[in-house]
């Protein structure tokens, strides 16, 4: 089962951006405030956060060699990749990924152009006595700071929760698996799990380098400060 979500408006929303140009950061003195969150912050955050090298858990590197993907379990069920892990069905098989979000849905440069076709024959996962069926999920975006992501973040959050709340695994992946992908998996984190932006970085961080575009980042502290507004975690 699968499905496109493209919102009625302009799908790739270059009418952004002046609001998500660098020139809309805070000045550097706002981030003294604890409760403010700015792009800016952000990209001091992922800036200072490290990325241990570690390999892929369960496989070996001859395996990693033989499949020839770049991909990582950021979060228990939750992998971040690249085009490569995307198309190596044979990969998602032995990873048992039920479920695929490729936030570079298209064929522009740049975009991933697999679809739910692509994945027509993957097989149904058995887990907890009963069969899940594989789900696959598009959103045509460019990697540009003038793309509106957030009009994903929401869309993205339950489709992530769905297949972790199942018991299932999925891979979220954009070309390179840097900055579309993770910027949706950090706004999952924020959504359901309650992270601060911050805390999402530096979580996402500690098992794959990532580098969201400074308009995605901005985003993604827009998020924030609505969430912190909402109180729907604490800070």
């Amino acid at each position: 089962m699968s499905w496109r979500y493209t919102p009625p408006n302009d799908k790739y929303s270059t009418n952004i951006g002046e609001r998500y140009s660098p020139l809309y950061y805070q000045p550097t003195s706002r981030l003294d405030n604890s409760d403010q969150t700015t792009g800016r912050h952000l990209q001091r955050v992922l800036y200072y956060s490290m990325t241990p090298c570690r390999n892929l858990t369960g496989l070996r590197r001859t395996e990693c060699a033989l499949h020839d993907v770049d991909c990582d379990e950021v979060y228990p069920g939750i992998y971040i990749g690249d085009v490569a892990a995307a198309k190596n069905k044979s990969f998602l098989r032995m990873m048992g990924i039920t479920h695929v979000l490729n936030a570079a849905e298209g064929c522009r440069y740049g975009q991933v152009d697999t679809g739910h076709s692509y994945y027509r024959d993957m097989p149904s996962i058995r887990r907890n006595n009963k069969d899940t069926i594989f789900r696959y999920m598009g959103f045509p975006m460019v990697d540009a700071p003038t793309t509106d992501i957030s009009r994903y973040f929401y869309v993205a959050a339950k489709f992530i929760d769905s297949a972790i709340s199942s018991g299932g695994k999925i891979l979220v992946h954009c070309l390179v698996g840097m900055s579309r992908s993770a910027t949706c998996v950090l706004a999952y984190l924020m959504i359901c799990r309650k992270m601060t932006a911050s805390d999402a970085i530096r979580k996402v961080r500690m098992r794959r380098e990532i580098r969201p575009n400074e308009g995605f980042l901005q985003q993604l502290a827009d998020l924030d400060m609505e969430l912190k507004r909402n109180k729907n975690y604490q800070y």
